[in-house]
């Protein structure tokens, strides 16, 4: 490896969490540094699928340290369910679990302020878990951190003017009776089962790089998502590019020495925001239903359209990455024809990159290049020669176009439904 990043190429839901579940084989310590129960990685375990929302996607795997770095908000009360349906799964977790005293808390008034915020016309689509108030709250310096609730009365003022400025901000948020001392009493329970997780993170990863373990960190969302470089203001409230990972576990960048980027073969999006290579719904609904195309976390239906080589060649140069693994192959084995927007006009006139903003993304129309489907199940494909020769003549394609190598291609959700390349 030694130091391995797993990012998300297009706007989430790319199947990271099979990723990294798949790449946990060879890693021996797995790091999350961003994003909080918004994200959902899927894993199959045991025949059945297990939604990840916290806990790292290599807690499959018997013996693996799994962190929470600092980058990442917390809602330690479904952590605790979280771990809780892991551990009646037969999964070991509190014993390879370790939680950054440096993460922020996710509170229940940041979700009822989301809430209020998502009923206004500037809805941004978010999943309602409340990460964008507790990430804008980390911003202010008026966060309440994972290290914070061994100091109980610190807790409650900080609580408390939290709750005085959001009543004054969103009075139309339904925080009820909600006060420092009671959050400090729901929490304190949790919070005495969390201490002995509680670690320094970066110290830990440092030290395992020293002694030459192998360390994966793995994102949540996607590229086209982060805070900075995403279609702002339609994204998530952090740092989900490959540059967010070493911040957000308290490592350096030279520390890492690969990045991975993990696109479908096609493309979804969930919320609100410019798709320029969406479908129109007749066409999204069946590849929807051939994906299960639904939020992992909300349940809710995912936008769909074709694979965006403007957007993923952007991705590519924004996270610098070294290789592409492509998911959802197999999704397509039964289209007769393929398209992918290779480029974007506006007015007649071509865009040569990505725009920079939403509203310039929004105004921009796709030029399509279409590829004959192959018309092949390739769910038994295990050898890059299994694929149908159409099938390898569109990934190639891939290849070329972003000028990043594919590692290894998804033709189904089991663990074993991969095609490594050669």
């Amino acid at each position: 490896m030694p130091c391995t990043v797993v990012v998300g190429a297009q706007w989430g839901d790319e199947g990271k969490g099979k990723v990294v579940d798949a790449l946990s084989g060879q890693a021996e310590v797995v790091a999350r540094y961003q994003g909080g129960p918004n994200a959902g990685h899927s894993v199959i375990h045991q025949g059945r699928t297990v939604v990840l929302h916290l806990v790292p996607s290599g807690v499959m795997h018997p013996g693996r340290r799994c962190l929470i770095g600092n980058g990442v908000v917390v809602d330690l009360p479904r952590l605790r369910e979280e771990v809780g349906r892991l551990e009646a799964l037969g999964v070991e977790v509190v014993g390879r679990l370790g939680v950054s005293p440096a993460a922020h808390l996710i509170l229940p008034y940041h979700r009822a302020a989301e809430a209020a915020a998502e009923r206004g016309p500037d809805a941004i689509g978010t999943t309602g878990r409340g990460i964008g108030f507790a990430y804008r709250d980390k911003a202010a310096r008026t966060g309440i951190r994972i290290g914070d609730l061994v100091d109980r009365d610190a807790f409650v003022a900080a609580a408390d003017r939290n709750l005085a400025r959001l009543r004054r901000e969103f009075p139309e948020a339904d925080l009820g009776p909600m006060s420092g001392a009671g959050l400090a009493a729901e929490l304190a329970d949790t919070a005495a089962w969390l201490e002995p997780m509680v670690c320094d993170v970066s110290a830990e990863l440092h030290r395992a790089l020293r002694d030459g373990r192998r360390v994966l960190l793995e994102g949540a969302q996607g590229t086209l998502l982060d805070l900075d470089h995403g279609t702002y203001p339609f994204v998530t409230s952090s740092a989900a590019s490959a540059a967010g990972a070493p911040l957000g576990v308290g490592l350096g960048p030279r520390a890492v020495d690969r990045v991975i980027g993990v696109t479908k073969a096609y493309a979804t999006r969930v919320g609100n925001g410019p798709f320029p290579s969406e479908m129109p719904e007749a066409e999204a609904a069946r590849l929807r239903e051939a994906g299960e195309e639904y939020g992992a976390t909300t349940g809710r239906p995912r936008r769909c359209g074709w694979l965006d080589l403007t957007a993923l060649r952007y991705a590519a140069r924004v996270n610098g990455l070294d290789h592409l693994i492509v998911t959802k192959l197999d999704v397509l084995d039964a289209f007769d024809r393929i398209q992918v927007a290779v480029r974007y006009e506006v007015d007649g006139r071509p865009v040569e990159d990505f725009p920079a903003s939403a509203p310039a993304l929004a105004r921009c129309r796709p030029v399509y290049r279409e590829f004959p489907g192959w018309k092949e199940s390739t769910t038994s494909a295990r050898r890059w020669t299994d694929l149908p020769a159409r099938a390898r003549d569109y990934l190639e394609w891939i290849e070329r176009e972003t000028g990043v190598p594919i590692a290894a291609v998804s033709v189904g959700a089991a663990r074993e439904a991969e095609v490594r390349r050669a």
